[in-house]
């Protein structure tokens, strides 16, 4: 709960600080005072967006600030996600808007994004404003007060993983059914480029590269010739040879080697160097046996080269190897078209085997939906009849529906506030008034089902008064009995009288401007206060007995 909250320089506000209690707890003040800025205060805390306009006149900074006690909530997983220190008892909320237009948030004096505020905010403070009395005409709306009584947050969350695989088997056959449409639209021609590329017989990506080596030696065979004869001359000539020369200085050494031990070993070494001379030689003879000229063959090697430079042209490639891929891809395209029907087949199975799970799991959420639907219709018959409406009908509608993220089910609360007329959905049925004892009454239930620290209610009183606010006024006290604080804002002295304690909003004409304060009311100054949303600024005797009339019976409550 709140429990302390400080505002600094926002909007009409200089400087607010004003603890807050468990229970029920009221807000009044003057239309125009200021309690809507309040609320725009604790919104901020909330993660709701800045606007350099809410900064006070004249002022470079606003802050707000709350301390919360959340010892009751077992919200220490979230401070453990968001590496931020766990302090139940006092967790601090802070924001701070600058006139340059920078916005700060500090959890625990760690900064933090806006998101991780309004993650945290969603388990802290639940505002209730008139324009959530809209939320009766979403299905959203209706299907989640539903789903809150009947806690089927598990199995929600196992068929919203189904379906998301659903979803995206789906997604994988929609993609490849339009593949083969879109390549069967192409088949002659990619028919046409397979044959091209396979008729030209690419199937080593070397091959261009021995080419045009094989095409150098044909087109210098004369070169080669004669530099392997000049070659073979030199190193086996008769006379002169490198052959003949090794074998003289090796005789040489050989003839001094009784007296002269130790060329023994050079002697080796030229008769070494000899041996590898002589193979040499051999090798440059064969070599030049084998070059010969062919203009056959050169012809051919220049026709093979031609087509690949062609092809390469053709496709936008520059080396064989590519073009290898691109037939080799093309391959492939063609044979998804022919196996194609079959791919789509085998999953189009795994897409209604996925979907008869999520049909499964569908079916299970509608039995818990439609035991949670009749427990919200004796919950809410129980709720509305007190406040006014006794001979109310009040239906939870489940109808089938396509699979979505929420299941196969269509939600809608019906109302009928007399026997006379048939039930028809509440929020194209039910008056001003009605809306909002409908609103107060799912608060009720689903509070007690969610442990929700704060509850603020603005205005929930819109359209009813007398007798009935009262009764709407014991919902919210029994709330706030029931281990949660709940705030209301009020214009009607019989819900004002039911608070634990009295806060009163007001605003000051200062030399510098409008200031609006907030403070907790004395006895004294709650009876004057309720005496005067009776009867008006001019305060009667009558007006303050009723007054303290309306007090003691709210404290026998």
């Amino acid at each position: 709960m709140i429990k302390q909250l400080y505002i600094q320089n926002f909007t009409l506000i200089d400087e607010l600080n004003i603890d807050f209690h468990s229970g029920f707890s009221v807000i009044t003040g003057e239309t125009g005072a200021g309690k809507s800025i309040i609320l725009g205060a604790i919104g901020l805390l909330l993660g709701n967006r800045a606007d350099m306009k809410q900064i006070k006149s004249g002022a470079e900074k606003c802050i707000v600030e709350a301390h919360f006690d959340l010892s009751q909530y077992q919200l220490e997983e979230f401070f453990h996600e968001e590496d931020i220190d766990y302090d139940p008892t006092d967790t601090i909320l802070r924001r701070e808007i600058t006139s340059k237009g920078k916005s700060r948030a500090f959890i625990n004096d760690t900064p933090a994004s806006l998101s991780s505020m309004k993650r945290l905010g969603e388990h802290l403070v639940d505002v209730h404003s008139q324009h959530q009395n809209l939320l009766l005409q979403k299905e959203d709306f209706q299907l989640s007060v539903v789903d809150i009584i009947a806690k089927d947050s598990d199995k929600l969350d196992e068929f919203k993983l189904q379906y998301q695989q659903y979803q995206q088997i789906n997604a994988e056959l929609q993609q490849l059914i339009a593949d083969i449409a879109n390549s069967k639209q192409q088949e002659e021609y990619l028919t046409f480029q397979f044959n091209e590329l396979e008729q030209a017989k690419l199937n080593n990506p070397e091959e261009q590269d021995e080419l045009e080596q094989r095409i150098q030696e044909l087109s210098h065979v004369e070169d080669i010739k004669s530099a392997l004869f000049g070659a073979e001359s030199l190193l086996e000539g008769d006379e002169m040879g490198i052959d003949n020369l090794l074998r003289q200085a090796s005789n040489h050494l050989h003839n001094i080697e009784q007296i002269f031990p130790c060329v023994g070993e050079l002697a080796e070494r030229l008769d070494s160097s000899r041996i590898e001379i002589q193979d040499i030689v051999h090798e440059i003879s064969i070599k030049s046996e084998r070059v010969e000229f062919d203009p056959d063959e050169l012809e051919r090697m220049n026709n093979r080269i031609d087509v690949i430079n062609s092809l390469e042209q053709k496709y936008h490639v520059n080396t064989l190897a590519e073009l290898i891929e691109i037939k080799q891809r093309i391959e492939e395209q063609l044979n998804n078209i022919s196996n194609g029907d079959e791919e789509v087949e085998e999953l189009r199975k795994k897409v209604e085997q996925q979907k008869e799970k999520c049909m499964k799991l569908a079916a299970q959420l509608t039995d818990l939906r439609k035991k949670a639907g009749s427990v919200v219709e004796k919950e809410m018959q129980k709720l509305l009849v007190p406040l006014g409406i006794p001979h109310v009908r009040f239906k939870v509608d489940i109808q089938p529906k396509e699979l979505s993220l929420y299941g196969a089910d269509c939600v809608s609360f019906l109302f009928s506030a007399n026997t006379s007329t048939a039930l028809q959905p509440v929020n194209e049925v039910a008056s001003g008034g009605e809306i909002a004892r409908v609103m107060l009454s799912l608060k009720a239930m689903i509070s007690n089902a969610v442990k929700l620290p704060t509850i603020i209610f603005d205005e929930i009183d819109t359209g009813v008064s007398g007798r009935i606010a009262e009764k709407m006024a014991q919902i919210m006290q029994q709330m706030g009995k029931e281990g949660r604080q709940v705030i209301s804002i009020t214009h009607l002295p019989q819900i004002a009288a039911m608070g634990s304690t009295h806060y009163k909003v007001s605003k000051e004409e200062t030399a510098q401007g409008t200031i609006s304060h907030m403070r907790q009311l004395s006895q004294d100054e709650r009876i004057n206060e309720i005496a005067q949303m009776l009867s008006g600024s001019h305060i009667s005797p009558e007006a303050i007995n009723n007054a303290k009339a309306l007090c003691e019976a709210s404290h026998n409550n």
